[in-house]
């Protein structure tokens, strides 16, 4: 399964969730269960906006974890 590797990158950046909450406009339970890789789909527009926050690359924002 493809999931987000947004719990990495906040430690890998110093960021806390609240700060991403900010960032992203959002709130806990998205930024929640992006980390608890509890989502089901994401749009194109927070892919880039995750991308523009981290300064990151695609590969970097998504892992492959076994099921």
């Amino acid at each position: 399964m493809v999931c987000l590797n947004i719990e990495e990158l906040l430690k890998k950046n110093q960021k806390s969730k609240y700060w991403l909450v900010k960032q992203l406009d959002s709130n806990y339970t998205v930024i929640n269960n992006m980390i608890a890789h509890n989502t089901t789909g994401i749009n194109f527009e927070t892919i880039d906006k995750l991308l523009n926050i981290f300064n990151c690359e695609f590969n970097d924002l998504f892992v492959q974890m076994n099921e």
